[in-house]
């Protein structure tokens, strides 16, 4: 069973899907540093310099005590995370849409043979037999 295990590890399938699992994390770290690094302060910028992580609906005001400390946090939702993740999607889609894109135009063309001509058909061949026995 061991040895079995092996083979089935040293297969060169297995191989490429581990080298492919780490390669896209990080894949997925450098698109969320360009992400959150560079194409999210451009889009605050045009957008009146919103930071679309601070955005949030307060459902309960956080408690703070007398000598300043907070007894109790607030309670929020986070929808601007959320907006991140979604504008992340679109950015990430886009970039993936195109590199495809590029590549199948990059493919060569598969060329298909040409048919090959017709050969006589059943008919045809009977009838030349046929026209042969008779001489």
């Amino acid at each position: 069973m061991l040895k079995e295990f092996k083979n089935f590890i040293m297969t060169g399938n297995v191989i490429d899907l581990a080298v492919a699992v780490i390669l896209a994390g990080a894949v997925g770290l450098v698109v969320k540093g360009f992400v959150a690094d560079i194409m999210m302060p451009i889009i605050g910028h045009f957008s009146g310099g919103i930071n679309f992580a601070d955005m949030k609906v307060i459902l309960d005001e956080a408690v703070v005590t007398a000598d300043g400390i907070i007894s109790q946090p607030e309670n929020a939702i986070m929808y601007g995370n959320w907006v991140n993740a979604i504008i992340n999607l679109i950015i990430v889609g886009s970039i993936l849409f195109l590199i495809v894109k590029v590549y199948n135009k990059s493919k060569a063309p598969v060329v298909t043979a040409p048919a090959a001509p017709a050969g006589p058909t059943a008919e045809e061949l009977l009838t030349e037999i046929r026209d042969s026995l008779k001489k």
